[in-house]
């Protein structure tokens, strides 16, 4: 049994998402810290290009994206459970939607003027001048745009007052009544605006969602333990994928197993993977590649969000 390892940085929103899922589980993890900015040669080895973060280790097979990321937790601890039965579709949408439709929000936020020059305040210029040009090349060539700020502002009470509304109704003290991967998608978001004075307010504006993320937050990052990345990468070339899923291959486009694909997300960090399709699931695509420093790999990807295409 392989460990799980968490490539991921501090001040990731989608990371802190995936702390937070490994609390709530209880689940004990090892961490590396990858670079905010590319390159991320270390990681490239691993995932062959994907430059989102975070990023899930478990052995040679490298998990893509928080909603998948969750659904390899669920498989690696039954309960409590992130999709629990019969909210499955309901929290899984909401979830869908925070990271979407209330990221964007929230970015658009946080990247206001007054809220980046307090988190650059006691950064060198150079960084802050870099960390722009990486982020417009993070959302060029993707169908996600920049939501004006005007419009962000605007909006926001409207996302916050149906929070509220939710959290007013339900019986328990949670979205759905009981802790759900819907929690953790909306709480990243609304943690990334914690950040500075100037955009906590947006929060604590609203005492139910500011009580609501308390909880949240509260259920802490579970047992870590750090560890470098060339100790992954060795990890990983030391390793055998684990066997595919027990599933029919199907592919409405026709691509057919073994064919030699590229797969990207669509919204941001559109960056190709290229490699050998091995597995088109009802929700998961498996590329197999192989890398002189970390061997064969298996890297998964959700279907939601994102594409193939031949090579």
């Amino acid at each position: 049994m392989h460990e799980l390892i968490l490539h991921h940085y501090p001040t990731s929103p989608f990371a802190e998402k995936a702390r937070l899922m490994l609390g709530f589980k209880q689940l004990s993890w090892r961490s590396v810290m990858i670079p905010p900015l590319m390159p991320k040669p270390d990681l490239t080895a691993l995932t062959g290009g994907y430059r989102k973060t975070p990023v899930l280790q478990v052995g040679a097979d490298i998990y893509c994206d928080t909603a998948l990321i969750a659904r390899r937790l669920e498989a690696e601890k039954a309960t409590p459970a992130l999709l629990p039965e019969g909210q499955e579709f309901n929290v899984s949408l909401l979830a869908q939607w925070a990271d979407s439709v209330l990221f964007q929000h929230a970015v658009a936020l946080v990247f206001q003027p007054e809220s980046m020059a307090l988190r650059f305040a006691k950064v060198p210029p150079e960084f802050a001048k870099a960390f722009a040009a990486d982020r417009g090349a993070l959302f060029s060539g993707g169908t996600a745009s920049r939501l004006p700020l005007e419009q962000a502002k605007h909006q926001w009470p409207a996302l916050m007052g149906a929070l509220q509304r939710q959290l007013q109704r339900e019986q328990g003290d949670f979205l759905f009544g009981e802790p759900s991967l819907a929690d953790f998608s909306v709480a990243h978001c609304l943690w990334f605006l914690r950040g500075t004075p100037v955009t906590s307010p947006l929060i604590d504006d609203y005492p139910e969602v500011a009580a609501w993320l308390g909880r949240v937050l509260g259920f802490g990052h579970g047992s870590l333990s750090e560890m470098s990345s060339e100790q992954a990468i060795a990890v990983a070339r030391e390793a055998t994928p684990v066997a595919l899923p027990n599933e029919d291959f199907v592919d409405p486009n026709g691509f057919k197993a073994g064919q030699a694909v590229s797969i990207a997300a669509v919204d941001y960090g559109v960056d190709p993977v290229q490699g050998e399709l091995l597995h088109a699931g009802r929700d998961e695509l498996i590329l197999r590649r192989e890398d002189e420093r970390a061997g064969v790999v298996h890297v998964h990807f959700p279907r939601l969000g994102f594409r193939i295409e031949a090579r």
